[in-house]
């Protein structure tokens, strides 16, 4: 994790000094806030829930969050799937916008144990 919090699970090649990171500069760069925005105007929310926590009535809204996969896996799954989600090409989602939404994803919190909440345990 970045000092911000945010996963940051790239690959890198080439070695040394001169490796760098597969997920390029627009990673480093990645704003949570506009990622939940990316996710609402991209219509992820429709299948994926507001918060990445999937649903049961769309049953190919697969969970994305807490814990997503790494941003490459997010974005190789993105540019290539082709399951039940379309695949979407750079034009259409842009990898600044991939790795904003990655970075939204990463910052919603695990749900608490059902024992920790109250109203269940009475």
């Amino acid at each position: 994790m970045s000092s911000t919090g945010i996963r940051r699970n790239c690959g890198a090649s080439g070695s040394g000094a001169a490796a760098v990171t597969e997920c390029g500069a627009w990673a480093s760069a990645a704003d949570a806030a506009k990622g939940k925005a990316a996710f609402l105007k991209y219509g992820c929310w429709q299948c994926h829930g507001t918060e990445g926590q999937g649903s049961a009535i769309t049953s190919a809204g697969k969970v994305l969050a807490p814990d997503p996969m790494p941003l490459e896996t997010f974005t190789a799954f993105l540019r290539s799937t082709n399951a039940a989600m379309p695949p979407y090409s750079e034009k259409v989602l842009p990898n600044e916008d991939v790795a904003d939404m990655h970075a939204y994803l990463s910052t919603i919190p695990k749900p608490k144990d059902a024992k920790n909440i109250p109203l269940l345990s009475q």
